[in-house]
Formats: C-alpha cells, structure tokens, sequence
C-alpha cells in the first residue's frame, strides 16, 4: 500500500474509531467508499481494528477479519486480567508493593470490552525484590523473554505477556523522566482493600501517560492510538482534573509543548472537529508512525535531537553513543569505569549479531536521507 492510500484509509480509520468510542453510527456515504481489506490493514497497523470493528457493526457490516480481531481482543482482555490477578496474589502473598500500569487500567475505561487492544501487560514493583518477582513469574510457568536494566518480560503460552518494571524510565531515554519518576512511590496512593498494591492520582496517570508517549514519540514516533488514550482519559476525567499541578510537573518533565499539542489533536479528532493545518501535519506524523514507530523516524528525530547532521558525525554517535545511554544499553558496564571499552565492543558485536535487521534498515534510512 502507498503512502496516499494508507493515509485515505488511515483517515477511514480514524473516523469509525471515533464513532465507537462515541457511540455514534457511521454515515452511510462514509461505509460505502470503504476498501475493507485495506482498512483492516491500517486499523492493525495502528492496534484499533477492534474499535472499528465495533463501529462497521453498528451498520450491519460484520466482516470476518475484523470479527476474528474483536473477538481475539476480549479474549486477550479477559485472559489477562485473570493472569494479572494470580500474579498481584502472589505479589501479596510476598509482600511485595506493586502497581499495575497504564493500559491494563485504561482499557476499562473505553466503552466496551476490547476495544482497547492490549499487546502485554504492565506491571511496577520494588526494586529491592527483583529475584523474588523472576521466582515468583516462573512459579506461574512464565518464561523469562529478555532481561534489561530495570524491566524484565515475561512470556507465556497462549497469550501471555507481561512487563515487570523496578523503575519506570531508564537515563539515557528523553527529557527528565528518569530523574523525575525515580523513587515515585513515595507520590502513590494506596488502593483501599489492598495491602501493597498502589495506583496513580488522577494527576499523575495523566503525567506518565503523556511521559511515556512522548518517550515513543520522540524516538520513533507513536499511533493514533495513543490519541485516543488521551482522549478517553480526557472525556472520563477532564474536567476534575488540578490542572494547576499538571502544568506545574509538565514544566519539571520538559513535555509543556507536547501536552498541549497532543491534548488539542486528541479532543478535536475524536470530537470530529475541524483541524488546523498544523493539527494535519502533526496528525500525519501519529498516522505514519504506526503503534511503535518507524524507523525512517528514528533516524530523522535522532539527527534532529543530537544535533549530528551529517551521515559520518551521526554513525559514529550510533556506534559510540554516550556514557549513560552505553550504561543504560549494557547494565554492567555500571560496576565500573574500567568496564565501558567492553561494554562499547560487545555493544557493537550484540548489534551486528542480534540487532542486524534494525541497524541495518536504520542505516539504510540514513543513506536514503544523504542523497
């Protein structure tokens, strides 16, 4: 599909979400210019066919591909949730604290079940219990997928996926999240039945909701889906909101500008507002991204943010990134000074054997922006 249809049906997309999420029937001159092999196409792309799904039925469309996506979601929903009871349990049981986070608590909010797709879930907890959590999810039959500095993933057959989490942001990522959510559970509030589980404020959800999106955004871009998020969040909890605190940790965050432009896009679009030329061009740029970004992205906001711009200055930064970004990347190389040449040579062999497919298209995009 080229760039011109995928943003048509991007825009088909957009559109039919927007009347799921608020119970509206889609206009019937809308259904009848749908190409829905390339709508499901796009709608995947983006994590949202459930919640078109949703919307295609309303008008008596029930389309196989998108039927089997909608179904599949509640079941992953469903499932989920049950396997994050047993592991809370288990984390009770320990006394360990914990905090489930952003989507697992978001899709409860969308109006019907699956529409909020779910790829894994998203679990916080105390640092200091790292060995007794890998214990504990292989006691559950969870196979220990990738271990990195503060998150470890877990896989279990048939859908199992779940992200246990000792800090929310590592150094080297953006902005001043690391240094802002380190130690955050002094600003938790206690769940009432509970004796270590934890959530945000209402305030706070909203800070790392939008922390972590821009964590997504800056790097390789984000979906449309994150819109949406937003815009759930807004229409639920809005205008309850202290606003005044919101801004006021924006500011410490570095994400003022980003709040903004985001929380405007997601409440026009998903209200069928107009949009300015500026909220298209942002908009292209959520709709390109796909869910988890691009690669072309990458490339492009990292020449932009490092200031390297040229296609040698920008390898060698790749290749020799800095201190915290290497520590962050290569965890022991924190044990000492005298570690971080290791750590910079089996970085570069770890890249050329596991990562060769990534690096290999991310430098493909480099020498396409040279020319």
């Amino acid at each position: 599909m080229d760039k011109r249809e995928f943003r048509k049906n991007a825009a088909d997309m957009i559109y039919l979400t927007a009347c799921a999420v608020n119970s509206k029937k889609p206009k019937q001159e809308r259904i009848e210019a749908l190409d829905l092999p390339k709508l499901f196409e796009v709608s995947q792309e983006h994590i949202l066919t459930a919640c078109v799904a949703y919307a295609l039925e309303t008008v008596g469309i029930k389309d196989h591909d998108f039927t089997q996506a909608k179904e599949k979601a509640i079941r992953k929903n469903i499932l989920l949730d049950a396997e994050r009871r047993r592991i809370l349990e288990r984390l009770e049981a320990e006394k360990i604290w914990y905090m489930p986070l952003k989507g697992s608590i978001l899709k409860d909010w969308y109006p019907k079940m699956g529409m909020r797709q779910m790829s894994d879930n998203d679990i916080l907890f105390d640092i200091q219990m790292r060995s007794d959590v890998k214990k504990i999810m292989s006691d559950l039959g969870f196979e220990l997928k990738l271990e990195r500095e503060l998150v470890d993933e877990y896989i279990k057959e048939p859908v199992y996926n779940f992200e246990m989490h000792s800090e929310l942001f590592m150094e080297f990522q953006v902005g001043d999240m690391a240094e802002y959510y380190h130690g955050v559970k002094s600003r938790l509030l206690k769940d009432s039945g509970s004796g270590y589980g934890y959530h945000f404020s209402n305030e706070d959800f909203y800070l790392f909701m939008l922390a972590h999106e821009y964590k997504h955004y800056a790097f390789g871009g984000t979906g449309v889906r994150s819109l949406v998020d937003t815009y759930i969040f807004l229409r639920k909890f809005g205008n309850a909101l202290d606003w005044k605190y919101i801004h006021a940790e924006l500011d410490k965050i570095g994400i003022s500008d980003f709040e903004r432009s985001n929380r405007e896009l997601a409440v026009k679009l998903f209200s069928m507002k107009q949009l300015t030329l500026d909220d298209k061009k942002l908009l292209d740029y959520y709709v390109m991204s796909g869910t988890y970004g691009t690669r072309e992205n990458v490339v492009e906001n990292g020449i932009r943010s490092s200031g390297h711009g040229s296609k040698l200055r920008y390898f060698i930064h790749r290749i020799f990134p800095p201190v915290k970004y290497l520590k962050g990347s290569v965890p022991w190389a924190k044990k000492s000074k005298l570690l971080i040449p290791a750590a910079y040579i089996y970085r570069f062999f770890r890249g050329a054997t596991k990562n060769r497919t990534a690096i290999s298209n991310e430098f493909r995009q480099l020498e396409k922006k040279s020319k």
